[in-house]
Protein backbone atom coordinates (compact mmCIF):
# COMPACT_ATOMS: atom_id res chain seq x y z
CA UNK A 1 0.00 0.00 0.00
CA UNK A 2 1.42 2.97 -1.33
CA UNK A 3 0.38 5.19 1.96
CA UNK A 4 2.25 3.25 4.00
CA UNK A 5 4.99 4.39 2.43
CA UNK A 6 4.35 8.19 2.20
CA UNK A 7 3.65 7.86 6.05
CA UNK A 8 7.02 6.08 6.56
CA UNK A 9 8.32 8.80 4.32
CA UNK A 10 6.90 11.37 6.76
CA UNK A 11 8.26 9.41 9.79
CA UNK A 12 11.92 9.26 8.01
CA UNK A 13 11.51 13.02 7.67
CA UNK A 14 10.44 13.92 11.48
CA UNK A 15 13.41 11.58 12.61
CA UNK A 16 16.03 13.00 10.31
CA UNK A 17 14.99 16.61 10.75
CA UNK A 18 17.33 19.13 12.75
CA UNK A 19 16.40 19.46 16.40
CA UNK A 20 15.73 22.35 18.54
CA UNK A 21 18.56 22.52 21.28
CA UNK A 22 17.35 22.22 24.50
CA UNK A 23 14.26 20.76 23.40
CA UNK A 24 12.78 18.00 21.44
CA UNK A 25 11.20 19.87 19.06
CA UNK A 26 12.60 19.31 15.62
CA UNK A 27 12.55 21.33 12.75
CA UNK A 28 11.01 20.50 9.27
CA UNK A 29 11.13 21.18 5.55
CA UNK A 30 7.75 22.13 5.42
CA UNK A 31 7.60 22.06 1.71
CA UNK A 32 8.39 18.72 1.77
CA UNK A 33 6.49 17.50 4.50
CA UNK A 34 3.18 19.39 2.79
CA UNK A 35 4.31 17.50 -1.14
CA UNK A 36 3.64 14.08 1.30
CA UNK A 37 0.18 14.67 2.90
CA UNK A 38 -0.87 16.10 -1.04
CA UNK A 39 0.39 12.69 -2.27
CA UNK A 40 -1.60 10.75 0.90
CA UNK A 41 -4.70 12.50 0.15
CA UNK A 42 -4.33 11.67 -3.73
CA UNK A 43 -3.71 8.14 -3.08
CA UNK A 44 -6.59 7.38 -0.50
CA UNK A 45 -9.16 7.47 -3.41
CA UNK A 46 -7.06 4.45 -4.78
CA UNK A 47 -7.66 2.68 -1.34
CA UNK A 48 -11.28 3.72 -0.86
CA UNK A 49 -11.84 2.16 -5.05
CA UNK A 50 -10.43 -1.07 -3.49
CA UNK A 51 -12.80 -1.27 -0.33
CA UNK A 52 -15.40 -0.50 -2.97
CA UNK A 53 -14.66 -3.20 -5.22
CA UNK A 54 -14.56 -5.42 -2.12
CA UNK A 55 -18.00 -4.92 -1.84
CA UNK A 56 -19.17 -5.12 -4.93
CA UNK A 57 -17.18 -8.55 -5.39
CA UNK A 58 -18.61 -9.84 -1.46
CA UNK A 59 -21.70 -8.86 -3.45
CA UNK A 60 -21.58 -10.69 -6.35
CA UNK A 61 -20.18 -13.66 -4.36
CA UNK A 62 -23.61 -13.45 -2.39
CA UNK A 63 -25.65 -13.69 -5.80
CA UNK A 64 -23.38 -16.75 -6.78
CA UNK A 65 -23.65 -18.84 -3.79
CA UNK A 66 -27.72 -17.76 -3.86
CA UNK A 67 -27.94 -19.13 -7.20
CA UNK A 68 -25.95 -22.55 -6.52
CA UNK A 69 -27.91 -23.00 -3.67
CA UNK A 70 -31.09 -22.43 -5.83
CA UNK A 71 -30.10 -24.80 -8.37
CA UNK A 72 -29.06 -27.59 -5.68
CA UNK A 73 -32.42 -27.20 -4.50
CA UNK A 74 -33.90 -27.62 -8.23
CA UNK A 75 -31.56 -30.64 -8.31
CA UNK A 76 -33.12 -32.24 -5.23
CA UNK A 77 -36.84 -31.33 -6.32
CA UNK A 78 -36.48 -32.87 -9.98
CA UNK A 79 -35.05 -35.92 -8.07
CA UNK A 80 -37.91 -36.23 -6.04
CA UNK A 81 -40.42 -35.74 -8.65
CA UNK A 82 -38.17 -38.80 -10.26
CA UNK A 83 -38.85 -40.88 -7.60
CA UNK A 84 -42.96 -40.78 -7.00
CA UNK A 85 -43.20 -43.75 -7.86
CA UNK A 86 -43.21 -46.42 -4.92
CA UNK A 87 -44.50 -45.07 -1.44
CA UNK A 88 -40.78 -45.68 0.33
CA UNK A 89 -38.66 -44.57 -2.66
CA UNK A 90 -40.95 -41.12 -2.21
CA UNK A 91 -40.10 -41.04 1.68
CA UNK A 92 -36.59 -41.55 1.29
CA UNK A 93 -36.59 -39.11 -1.10
CA UNK A 94 -38.89 -36.68 1.03
CA UNK A 95 -36.26 -37.63 3.80
CA UNK A 96 -33.02 -36.65 1.73
CA UNK A 97 -34.77 -33.61 -0.24
CA UNK A 98 -34.96 -31.98 3.47
CA UNK A 99 -31.44 -32.94 4.01
CA UNK A 100 -29.91 -31.48 0.84
CA UNK A 101 -32.03 -28.13 1.14
CA UNK A 102 -30.95 -28.08 4.85
CA UNK A 103 -27.17 -28.41 3.71
CA UNK A 104 -27.65 -26.02 0.87
CA UNK A 105 -28.94 -23.46 3.03
CA UNK A 106 -26.03 -24.21 5.87
CA UNK A 107 -23.75 -23.71 3.21
CA UNK A 108 -25.28 -20.93 1.74
CA UNK A 109 -25.46 -19.40 5.09
CA UNK A 110 -21.18 -20.14 5.84
CA UNK A 111 -20.67 -18.46 2.46
CA UNK A 112 -22.29 -15.69 3.16
CA UNK A 113 -21.15 -15.06 6.67
CA UNK A 114 -17.35 -15.81 5.21
CA UNK A 115 -17.86 -13.13 2.51
CA UNK A 116 -19.29 -10.33 5.10
CA UNK A 117 -16.74 -11.19 7.55
CA UNK A 118 -13.91 -11.39 4.82
CA UNK A 119 -15.40 -7.63 3.67
CA UNK A 120 -16.20 -6.17 6.91
CA UNK A 121 -12.37 -6.93 7.59
CA UNK A 122 -11.04 -5.27 4.56
CA UNK A 123 -13.08 -2.30 5.10
CA UNK A 124 -12.28 -2.34 8.67
CA UNK A 125 -8.39 -2.07 7.63
CA UNK A 126 -9.22 0.55 5.55
CA UNK A 127 -11.01 2.40 8.10
CA UNK A 128 -8.05 1.84 10.40
CA UNK A 129 -5.50 3.13 7.87
CA UNK A 130 -7.17 6.22 7.06
CA UNK A 131 -8.01 6.98 10.54
CA UNK A 132 -3.95 6.36 11.37
CA UNK A 133 -2.97 8.65 8.83
CA UNK A 134 -5.13 11.72 9.84
CA UNK A 135 -4.22 11.16 13.67
CA UNK A 136 -0.47 11.65 12.30
CA UNK A 137 -1.42 14.70 9.72
CA UNK A 138 -3.12 16.13 12.86
CA UNK A 139 0.02 15.35 15.61
CA UNK A 140 2.45 16.34 13.02
CA UNK A 141 0.80 19.74 11.86
CA UNK A 142 0.10 20.27 15.91
CA UNK A 143 3.63 20.05 16.39
CA UNK A 144 5.12 22.06 13.46
CA UNK A 145 2.98 24.49 13.98
CA UNK A 146 4.11 24.41 18.29
CA UNK A 147 7.57 24.89 16.36
CA UNK A 148 6.87 27.60 14.99
CA UNK A 149 5.11 29.93 18.04
CA UNK A 150 8.08 28.70 20.17
CA UNK A 151 10.63 30.28 17.78
CA UNK A 152 8.78 33.23 17.01
CA UNK A 153 8.16 33.81 20.92
CA UNK A 154 11.73 33.39 21.55
CA UNK A 155 12.29 35.72 18.77
CA UNK A 156 9.96 38.39 20.52
CA UNK A 157 12.07 37.60 24.07
CA UNK A 158 15.36 38.59 22.15
CA UNK A 159 14.09 41.64 20.84
CA UNK A 160 12.16 42.53 23.88
CA UNK A 161 15.51 42.01 25.83
CA UNK A 162 17.66 43.86 23.28
CA UNK A 163 15.27 47.08 22.77
CA UNK A 164 15.60 47.08 26.91
CA UNK A 165 19.28 47.45 26.93
CA UNK A 166 18.69 50.01 24.17
CA UNK A 167 17.34 52.48 27.24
Amino acid sequence: MEIFTLLDTLEDLLEESRKIPFSTKSIIDEEQFLDIIKEVRIKLPDELKQAKWVKEERQRILIEAQKEADNIVKEAENRIISMIDEHEITRKAYDQKTEIIETANEMSREISKGTKEYADNILSNTEDVIKDTLDKLGTNMSEALNLMKISLEDTIKTIEDSRKELD
